[in-house]
């Protein structure tokens, strides 16, 4: 009997700390429902929905795709939209099937719901019931919920970070689906919460901590009676109980096991608590040794300003001290009204006017800057490295301005430098410069990471900083580490 698999899914990191609201609107961009739309926009790419397709085809099973929607990371959900997103997810999919696989975050949140995976899952059960088979796929950056590990049968999560293995782990997820559905398996789950808030920077998989505790969950994974581990890393700017790095383990029909292996991974990452301090440095301290580097280039990581964690993307603390720069430097600034006036201008004119500087006073005032135009384009590309490899980015209207030694790329809308495409669709090259300024935290070096000489991390205020004192917190669970000496773990 051929089985029919639906895939759906909405994707947003939720940073609660970020100016604005996130709207229907913000999901427009990516939003498609049906087969044939489903397979044109993602078949032979590098994603999650790319290997739900290539394993459907493997399993030859019959894919049903409902609605699957997605938007940058941003500010909270708006609570009218997040109903919306939900219930037309649902009614989008298809009750008779054999099985679903549920493309998620793992931390996004709406202004009434805390945890919107898990409002999602209780709507999916309540119309598929209790017994039809679902494997949900989530971020390494999920704030993972008791009722989500309860409410899906299967939960897999990135195993990197920078994000390169999506495709895999969407296989992987639909694999052990199929296993389940045919009955060669039965997944038992165990979650544990370390009660620790970690920052994306300290969570490379390649290297450090987080490598420690990723090579203990492949380990882990070994044990012919381990389905799957997870290791969600948490998403700290997102001000909700069940905020931080937790585990989920996927045993065969073994409690005992799961339960064990969870504990064990738990108490790892708390011993390993102090490990994920990093160092930083001010914008001109940072800028005053990349510049004493003997060569490029240096990668000045503005974490602070990560879009890729719902930062605004115009944040000027460092743009202000490139101004003026003499040896050449590159940074990326989103700033809707100053791109309007350079398409405006046109190639070759003179571009005058403050940049950035205009989401929040968090991320700095504008910028006063005077430059040639150089190039303009319509900042539309397809990924062309390993992170999500095919798919299509929107940056909106885009103009490189030459600053006299400081290129800067205005783009009117937010998009993280995931991707090399971010600046080579723009006629641009790293080598070309001793300095680049990246909004990212860790997933810049699927794009710039080959071309790297070294890398300073700059300590600049927003709503992605490292520095978590910034930030005041009213729903996270307590006692949490750092804020509290002493992390609280707590299970399912």
């Amino acid at each position: 009997m051929t089985l029919r698999i639906a895939v759906a899914g909405i994707l947003h990191e939720t940073n609660t700390f970020a100016p604005g609201m996130t709207g229907l609107e913000h999901f427009k961009s990516e939003s498609v429902n049906g087969l044939d739309a489903f397979l044109l926009r993602y078949g032979g790419t590098r994603t999650s929905m790319g290997g739900v397709i290539d394993a459907a085809k493997r399993h030859d099973v019959e894919l049903t795709p409902g609605l699957y929607t997605a938007a940058t990371p941003s500010g909270m959900v708006e609570a009218a939209a997040a109903d919306v997103l939900i219930n037309n997810v649902v009614d989008s999919i298809d009750s008779d099937i054999s099985g679903l696989v549920l493309i998620m975050h793992g931390a996004m949140a709406s202004e009434q719901y805390d945890d919107l995976e898990g409002e999602c899952l209780r709507r999916l059960r309540a119309k598929l019931g209790d017994r039809l088979p679902i494997a949900m796929t989530i971020d390494l950056h999920g704030n993972v919920s008791k009722d989500m590990v309860r409410l899906a049968d299967v939960i897999v999560g990135y195993d990197t970070y920078p994000h390169v293995d999506m495709h895999e782990r969407a296989e992987e997820a639909f694999d052990l689906l199929v296993r389940y559905i045919r009955e060669e398996i039965r997944p038992t789950r165990s979650y544990g919460h370390t009660g620790m808030l970690v920052v994306p920077q300290a969570m490379m998989t390649e290297t450090g901590s987080m490598k420690t505790i990723m090579d203990r969950a492949f380990e882990i994974e070994s044990d012919p009676q381990v389905l799957n581990v997870t290791v969600a890393g948490g998403f700290p700017y997102s001000d909700v109980p069940d905020a931080g790095m937790s585990f989920i383990v996927t045993a065969d029909n073994d409690q005992q096991l799961a339960d064990r292996y969870a504990a064990e991974l738990v108490q790892l990452a708390v011993d390993l608590k102090e490990s994920f301090g990093l160092d930083h440095l001010s914008p001109d301290e940072a800028i005053a040794a990349a510049l004493a580097e003997s060569s490029g280039p240096v990668i000045l990581v503005e974490g602070s300003d990560n879009v890729g964690g719902g930062a605004p993307a115009d944040a000027t603390h460092t743009l202000r001290q490139l101004v003026g720069i003499r040896e050449r430097a590159l940074i990326v600034i989103r700033d809707e009204q100053a791109s309007s006036i350079a398409f405006e201008l046109g190639v070759g004119s003179i571009f005058q006017g403050p940049v950035g500087g205009k989401s929040n006073p968090l991320h700095g005032e504008p910028v006063e800057v005077t430059g040639k135009i150089r190039l303009l384009f319509d900042g539309q590309y397809r990924h062309v490295g390993a992170y999500m490899t095919g798919q299509l980015a929107f940056m909106g209207r885009t103009a490189v301005v030459e600053c006299g030694q400081l290129t800067i790329v205005l783009t009117e809308k937010r998009v993280a430098p995931w991707d090399l495409g971010h600046i080579r669709y723009a006629g641009l090259w790293p080598d070309d410069f001793k300095i680049i300024v990246v909004k990212s935290a860790i997933a810049w070096q699927t794009a710039f990471g080959a071309f790297a000489r070294s890398v300073i991390y700059v300590d600049t205020p927003g709503c992605c900083s490292a520095n978590l004192e910034h930030f005041h917190y009213e729903r996270v669970s307590k006692p949490m580490y750092p804020f509290d000496p002493e992390p609280q773990p707590r299970f399912m």
